[in-house]
C-alpha cells in the first residue's frame, strides 16, 4: 500500500482534542506535536546498538543506538501513516527550531552518506519519512535521491538489518534539516576502513560537498595513512561521528581533516531559546565520545592547550537516545523507531553546512565554527568521564571534548569566511587564510607565494612581493557575497622602507555586477608599523574580485613586500 502524503496542517487538525498517548515506561507522549523523552524523566533507557562493536583494527562499527522500550502507536505500522498519531522523538520541525535553522534549506546542495552494507529499502523508507513530516519528495525519478556501491556503480552489497537502520536515521536527519537538498548515498561492501574510505573518495568524486560519516573505531598508527588517503579533501565538508562510547579518541573522528561530531542531550525548557542541551553521557561505556588523539597532529585552527595533538569533538547535536529523533526504518525493523547516538548528530551537521553555502575552495570546513565561536550554542554543563585535563570529557565555558564549541545557533558558524550563507550553495572567498598552505582559490602575478613568515594568525599568510628587488606583484579572486553579507575583511602589514611616490600596497575591490571599482585600501608605504584590519563594503548577491597588491620600484637596498592573511567575507 502506498504511503500517504500527510501535512503538518492536516496532523495537527486531526489531533486537536486528542487524549494524550502515554508509552509506559518512556515518558515519550504524542499529543498534537513531535514529543521525545526527557532525559530528567527517565532513568536509564532501553537501548541496543544497532551495529556490534568491531573485535579487530581498521574495522569500523555505525554509532545509532535504537530505543527497545518504546511501542509506537498502533496506527504507526510499517506501511501505513496516520494523522491521528505522531511518531514519538524528535521530528524536522523540533531540531530546525532548536537549533535556529531556515525551514526549506539546501537547494543546490549535494549531501552524501557513507555507510556499510546495504539497505534494500532505503529509497521507500526516505519517502515515508518525509511524507510523514510533510517534506518534498526526494527520489531517483525526480534526481534528489541517488545510491551506488563503493566504486559508483550499482553492485550494492550484502544487506544487514544494524546499518540498514544507521543508513535510514542518516537519510532521515539530513533530509529533517536539508530537505530541498539532493541525496547521494554510497554504500561500502564491509566495514573495513579501505572500504569505507573508498567510498568517501567516491562520494567526493560524484561532487557531493558534504558527506557524513557514522562510524567509528579504535585509533592506530595507520591512521596518518588513512587521512591522507581517504579524509583530504579540502573544500569537501566531512562530518564524523565521536562515537557512542563515553569517554575516548576514535577514528575517523581523530582525523585532522574532518569535523568531529560529539552529541548532547537535548531539552525543551522555558528559556529565550526555548531548548536547553548537556553532555550526553549515560553510563561508563555509553555517551558521546571525546578525547585526545594518540596519532593525528593538531590542526592549526585548534588553540586548546592540553592536549597536544587533535582534540575531539569540535561541534556537537542531539545524540542521547533518551532525548532521541523519530526515524523510519523497515529493513528487519518496526518502521518508526527513536534513535541516538553520534550518529545523529553528524548527518545533522552535515546538513547544517549545506544550508551554510559550499566550502570555500581549499579549506577545510572543520575550521569554520573556531572563527566565529559567538554563533554557537555553548554547551556547559555535563561530562563524558573522568579525565586530565578535565576539558577533554567535562562540558564548561567555550571549547571542551565532549561538545567541542558547541551546537549550532543558525548557519554563521558553518559558512566560509563566517558568512550567513542561505541554503542555496552559493559561493564565498577560497582560502582566506591560506591555511592551505599555499594560494589555491587565488590568482597570482609577479612574486606571491604562501608563507609561515605572513601569519597573521594560524600557520600561514601571503607574502606579495619579495625580499628581494621585484616589481608589482598581486594576488586576486573572485567570489560572489553570499546572503546576509555586508563587508570583505582583511589584515595587512608591509615592510616599505621606500617612499609612496615610488612603492605601495594597495587593493581594489570590482563590483562586477555594476563594473564599478571601489580601493579598499589605498596606496600605503609603512615600516614596522605591524598589523592593520581594513574592509569593504558588499552587496549580497553580487559578483566581486578582490585583488591585494605590492608594488616595489626594483631599486635594490629598499625592497618592499606586504603580508595579507585573515581575507574574510561577513
Amino acid at each position: 500500500m502506498g504511503i500517504p502524503h500527510i501535512s503538518r496542517a492536516a496532523q495537527r487538525t486531526a489531533l486537536t482534542g486528542l487524549v494524550s498517548l502515554a508509552f509506559a515506561t518512556t515518558g515519550l507522549v504524542a499529543a498534537g506535536s513531535v514529543q521525545a523523552a526527557d532525559a530528567s524523566a527517565s532513568t536509564t533507557p532501553h537501548v541496543k546498538r544497532l551495529c556490534s562493536q568491531p573485535t579487530k583494527h581498521r574495522v569500523m562499527a555505525c554509532k545509532a543506538l535504537a530505543r527497545t522500550d518504546i511501542v509506537q502507536p498502533h496506527a504507526l505500522t510499517v506501511n501505513a501513516v496516520s494523522p491521528l498519531a505522531v511518531p514519538s522523538g524528535y521530528g524536522p520541525s523540533d531540531l530546525l527550531s532548536a537549533y535556529n535553522l531556515p525551514a526549506n534549506g539546501g537547494a543546490g546542495a549535494t549531501i552524501a552518506i557513507v555507510d556499510a552494507q546495504d539497505d534494500p529499502n532505503a529509497e521507500s523508507d526516505l519517502a515515508a519519512y518525509r511524507s510523514q513530516y510533510g517534506l518534498p519528495a526526494c527520489t531517483t525519478a525526480n534526481g534528489c535521491f541517488s545510491k551506488v556501491d563503493q566504486t559508483g556503480g550499482t553492485n550494492y552489497p550484502t544487506a544487514d538489518a544494524g546499518w540498514a537502520g544507521e543508513i535510514s536515521l542518516d537519510l532521515d536527519m539530513v533530509s529533517a534539516i536539508a530537505p530541498n537538498a539532493h541525496i547521494l548515498l554510497v554504500e561500502s561492501s564491509t566495514a573495513n576502513m579501505s572500504d569505507l574510505g573508498t567510498a568517501v573518495n567516491t562520494a567526493v568524486a560524484k561532487g557531493a560537498k558534504y558527506v557524513s560519516n557514522s562510524y567509528g573505531g579504535a585509533e592506530d598508527s595507520s591512521d596518518l595513512t588513512a587521512d591522507n588517503q581517504y579524509f583530504k579533501h579540502p573544500g569537501v565538508a566531512i562530518t564524523v561521528s565521536a562515537g557512542d562510547s563515553a569517554y575516548g579518541a576514535e577514528y575517523p573522528a581523530a582525523s585532522q581533516y574532518v569535523t568531529s561530531v560529539g552529541g548532547t542531550a537535548l531539552k525543551r525548557d522555558s528559556s529565550a531559546r526555548g531548548w536547553s542541551e548537556s553532555v550526553w553521557h549515560t553510563s561508563s561505556t555509553e555517551g558521546t565520545g571525546s578525547g585526545c588523539s594518540a596519532y593525528d597532529p593538531k590542526p592549526t585552527w585548534q588553540a586548546d592547550s592540553g592536549c597536544s595533538k587533535r582534540a575531539i569533538s569540535d561541534v556537537s547535536a542531539v545524540a542521547d537516545p533518551a532525548t532521541g529523533v523519530a526515524v523510519y526504518d523497515s529493513y528487519q525493523a518496526s518502521g518508526w523507531n527513536v534513535y541516538g547516538g553520534t550518529s545523529a548528530s553528524a548527518p545533522i551537521i552535515a546538513g547544517v553546512y549545506a544550508l551554510a553555502g559550499t566550502p570555500g575552495t581549499g579549506d577545510y570546513p572543520a575550521k569554520y565554527p573556531y572563527a566565529h565561536t559567538g554563533a554557537l550554542n555553548d554547551v556547559t554543563t555535563g561530562s563524558n568521564g573522568t579525565c586530565s585535563p578535565s576539558y577533554l570529557c567535562t562540558a564548561g565555558t567555550g571549547y571542551d571534548g565532549p561538545t567541542g564549541l558547541g551546537t549550532p545557533n543558525g548557519t554563521t558558524a558553518f559558512a566560509t569566511g563566517g558568512s550567513t550563507g542561505g541554503g542555496t550553495g552559493g559561493s564565498a572567498l577560497a582560502n582566506g587564510t591560506f591555511e592551505t598552505g599555499d594560494l589555491s582559490g587565488w590568482t597570482a602575478t609577479g612574486s606571491a607565494t604562501a608563507s609561515t613568515d605572513a601569519a597573521h594568525t594560524g600557520s600561514y599568510g601571503a607574502l606579495v612581493g619579495s625580499t628581494s628587488p621585484t616589481n608589482t606583484s598581486s594576488i586576486a579572486q573572485t567570489f560572489t557575497a553570499p546572503a546576509g553579507s555586508s563587508k570583505v575583511s582583511f589584515a595587512y602589514d608591509m615592510t616599505c622602507p621606500d617612499t609612496v611616490t615610488y612603492d605601495w600596497a594597495t587593493a581594489t575591490l570590482k563590483d562586477n555586477t555594476t563594473g564599478t571599482t571601489a580601493t579598499v585600501l589605498p596606496k600605503t608605504c609603512t615600516n614596522g608599523a605591524g598589523w592593520k584590519t581594513v574592509s569593504g563594503s558588499l552587496t549580497a548577491g553580487h559578483s566581486y574580485t578582490l585583488t591585494l597588491t605590492s608594488k616595489d620600484d626594483d631599486y635594490a637596498g629598499d625592497e618592499t613586500y606586504t603580508y595579507y592573511d585573515d581575507v574574510t567575507v561577513s
